[in-house]
């Protein structure tokens, strides 16, 4: 399971201080999304296009083992993953918002678009979320992994939650 970070764990915007500082916003109820799929399994992995010392922080909270960022060539970051988990692409999803998160989409065997992506990137998508990024998509992503792998139920019982 593969995701884009700004656009989708993020809603896309970028925050600077007047001292360079940047801030962006992660929505908590993604991470929990994130947090169920690794204890259930799953490989969790993000390639973003930008460096980011707050995306590697929250991504080593929440425990998500494999973080890809500054790259410029998103696919063969993700090929080069495939590669080392032994792995086709397949058995991998990918969660994006924009055009360089595009190659990576036509590979995957689900491609996944938020609902705010641009066009271009709803037109190759296997399937759009109805939530924003960075505003529940990720977590109504990893419900529906875990639902369609008859996992969800797992999940939900850790919190005493009925499905």
């Amino acid at each position: 399971m593969v995701f884009d970070v700004d656009g989708v764990l993020t809603d896309g915007r970028l925050f600077l201080s007047d001292q360079g500082k940047e801030s962006v916003c992660f929505d908590i109820k993604d991470g929990l999304g994130l947090v169920m799929l690794r204890d259930s399994g799953l490989e969790l992995a993000v390639i973003s296009g930008r460096k980011s010392p707050i995306v590697a922080d929250r991504m080593e909270e929440l425990g998500v083992k494999h973080v890809y960022l500054g790259c410029v060539d998103k696919l063969s970051v993700f090929l080069s993953l495939l590669e080392r988990l032994g792995l086709s692409s397949t058995q991998a999803a990918y969660v994006g918002d924009d055009l360089p998160d595009l190659p990576v989409m036509r590979r995957v065997g689900l491609a996944v678009a938020v609902a705010d992506a641009v066009e271009r990137v709803t037109a190759v998508a296997h399937w759009q979320t109805t939530s924003l990024g960075g505003r529940g998509a990720v977590r109504e992503v990893c419900e529906f992994i875990l639902w369609a792998q008859g996992r969800l139920e797992t999940q939900l019982a850790r919190f005493s939650v009925p499905d």
